[in-house]
């Protein structure tokens, strides 16, 4: 086993396995490498929500045949995408806005980090958008650890906890699902760039043959 294979192609199979809730034992069978070369890689990678209760739950021939299908997928995609160009990272955020954005203000909701951080990082870079521009507001629940939530969606976004606008703490005991809350995302001054992704939407529209929705036009 190469330094290349160790620090590139193996670490991301250990980290996507254990976000998706398997075990340490599960992973050195799978991808053949001892237990303490998984554990050293994801000991601080965090199972996601969703597949908190599946950790250790699956043996056998099924999830070997699991992972080899999530992974044959993954390396279709690598070759299908080895690069994003400015069109495409384009038409990547305004398809995440027109399905998660607001339609009056520049802003969007969500509660997965993965979208978030590849919404802002796209911003950041397609449109230049300026650091103090982005104002981020935290949605979070009583039973979930405020502090936490705010110092995790601070490392998502990049931007430090003392920027964020504001937490809201709702009633109601969200844990068992959304373990860090919610972020919401606006842009100060971003009436010109809604206008311009409601466009390129609509162009995408009439491309594509489908009914134009009046909120776009």
């Amino acid at each position: 086993m190469g330094k290349n294979k160790t620090s590139i192609s193996l670490i991301n199979d250990i980290e996507y396995l254990r976000n998706t809730g398997y075990s340490v034992p599960e992973i050195s069978s799978l991808i053949g490498v001892p237990k303490t070369t998984v554990f050293k890689y994801a000991k601080n990678i965090e199972v996601h929500p969703p597949f908190i209760e599946l950790l250790g739950s699956k043996r056998g021939g099924s999830l070997f045949k699991k992972y080899q299908k999530e992974k044959k997928a993954f390396e279709e995609a690598r070759r299908m995408f080895k690069d994003l160009t400015l069109r495409e990272k384009t038409l990547i955020i305004c398809c995440l806005y027109w399905g998660e954005g607001n339609k009056k203000d520049f802003m969007l909701s969500n509660t997965d980090p993965k979208l978030i951080k590849v919404f802002i990082n796209l911003l950041r870079d397609v449109f230049k958008v300026d650091e103090d521009r982005f104002k981020i507001n935290i949605r979070t629940y009583e039973d979930l650890n405020k502090e936490k939530c705010i110092n995790f969606w601070s490392k998502v976004t990049n931007i430090p906890a003392n920027k964020f606008i504001g937490v809201n703490v709702l009633s109601g005991k969200k844990k068992g699902k959304l373990k860090y809350g919610m972020c919401r995302l606006r842009i100060a001054k971003g009436g010109d760039l809604l206008k311009k992704v409601a466009g390129i939407n609509k162009i995408v529209q009439e491309l594509s043959k489908c009914p134009c929705s009046s909120a776009w036009i």
